[in-house]
């Protein structure tokens, strides 16, 4: 991993700023200078993210943060001044991967309430920067935070005052009083005043006037997307994840608000009933999903909602001397019908993208989801477009990222090996060799700056 110091993670300054009542993503990476450096990636196999077959003996060119060229390397042009080139024969180039569900505050490695007494409230924003940059290494250049991280952080990846993946954030979750999101134990601390931005990791809403106030309230801090709290969940002390969160009425309206600029919105829902409630009010994509039923999946299949199954969290079994004791219960007894649950939803159609909670299981290890899509499901091509292609489409941002295509932005990452062969391969942060984005090498383990070739 290369410091902050390193020539190879400079990027140019962000020197315009939406002057709108909130950021949209799509104006920050429109308004964002673009990378000064020519970058020519050779001799790999592209996997281009459409869904194509791949295509070996590729050359990549990268002008001013854009896609300039692919096709035979015999067939490239000749690129002048200086310029940065990576070799990537015997490996795989591919898009940008792309990680839908995301915790940048939280540790990965367990939420006893204990740990954060002692905590400044603003301390977390400073741990993201290791996990930010631990997560575009792994070869992430984009990431949904669904709870965590403000307009601050986004800057200041936009501005390269940090590295870090592309971010689209929720700002803060809503959810009901002593539902999910609501941290508050029974001696009274709240936890979510150390976990999200403005002392609190969700708004507690209650109503359907409540839920449009809040609504709008996380857009004019920037949202880029909505959370909504369906069901219940395993870290939050007074609920379960069979326990309805927010109603169909509540849900409904901040649907509404939230089309009317735009905005998608993500429900965490892991009951049948609360996906089926989820759905009902529009929801753009399912968090977690884990049991899901026959007419959930109809549902998701007549609608075109995603699915965000969050594997990684998921699969991985709770650790009872990092964890409070009733969120191991919790997760115990959801553990032990989720696997079929999903694999049924995967096999019937549903789409899925692919999304981690990284914060609940560990930073910088995202692309380990891959396999475990496979594993309920997915095909090995299925699973890369669930990380670029269809990912991006969630996101709202297909027209410029998830696919190598001439135009769209230089996120670009080298995985040695085939991964349509072994698809555990990109899940180790060793075989992601390069990683680009926005046409700025972040990552090149064959050299630690740029080439300058005359």
């Amino acid at each position: 991993m290369f410091s902050m110091d390193d020539e190879l993670v400079r990027v140019p300054p962000f020197r315009t700023r939406s002057r709108g009542h909130r950021w949209a993503v799509r104006e920050r990476m429109a308004s964002m200078i673009s990378a000064e450096q020519t970058v020519v990636v050779r001799g790999g196999t592209v996997i281009d993210g459409t869904g194509a077959d791949p295509r070996p003996g590729l050359t990549v060119i990268a002008r001013e943060g854009r896609i300039d060229w692919i096709g035979p390397d015999a067939d490239a042009p000749e690129v002048t001044g200086p310029h940065h080139e990576v070799d990537a024969a015997g490996g795989a180039i591919l898009p940008g991967f792309i990680d839908t569900h995301v915790h940048m505050t939280m540790s990965g490695d367990g939420m006893n309430p204990a740990d954060l007494v002692d905590q400044p409230p603003h301390y977390g924003y400073f741990t993201a920067i290791p996990r930010l940059r631990a997560t575009l290494d792994a070869g992430v250049t984009s990431v949904r935070d669904l709870a965590g991280l403000d307009q601050a952080v986004m800057r200041a990846v936009d501005e390269g005052i940090v590295a870090g993946p592309r971010i689209v954030t929720a700002y803060r979750a809503l959810g009901p009083t002593g539902g999910h999101g609501d941290f508050r134990t029974c001696c009274g601390f709240d936890y979510g005043t150390i976990l999200g931005p403005d002392g609190a990791v969700s708004i507690n809403t209650d109503g359907p006037a409540e839920a449009l106030r809040a609504t709008r309230e996380v857009m004019r801090k920037g949202a880029g997307v909505i959370k909504v709290m369906a069901s219940g969940g395993v870290w939050s002390p007074q609920d379960t994840p069979w326990h309805d969160g927010l109603n169909i009425e509540e849900m409904s309206v901040i649907v509404r608000e939230a089309a009317a600029h735009d905005v998608p919105v993500a429900a965490h829902a892991q009951s049948a009933r609360s996906i089926r409630n989820a759905l009902a009010a529009g929801v753009t994509s399912i968090e977690h999903g884990y049991e899901i039923d026959g007419p959930g999946i109809e549902s998701m299949l007549d609608g075109g909602a995603y699915l965000v199954p969050t594997l990684s969290t998921a699969t991985t079994p709770p650790d009872p001397t990092r964890s409070a004791a009733y969120a191991v219960a919790k997760k115990l007894k959801l553990q032990e019908h989720l696997s079929e649950n999903i694999t049924t939803a995967v096999r019937a159609g549903v789409r899925v993208a692919m999304g981690t909670d990284s914060g609940i299981c560990p930073h910088g290890r995202n692309l380990r989801e891959l396999a475990l899509l496979v594993e309920h499901g997915l095909t090995p091509m299925g699973a890369l477009l669930a990380g670029t292609r269809d990912a991006a489409a969630l996101l709202g941002l297909a027209d410029e990222i998830g696919t190598l295509e001439t135009g769209k932005r230089a996120d670009i990452v080298v995985c040695a090996g085939d991964p349509l062969a072994d698809i555990t391969l990109p899940g180790d942060p060793d075989n992601i060799t390069v990683v680009i984005k926005d046409g700025v090498v972040h990552k090149d383990t064959a050299r630690r700056t740029p080439a300058n070739r005359p």
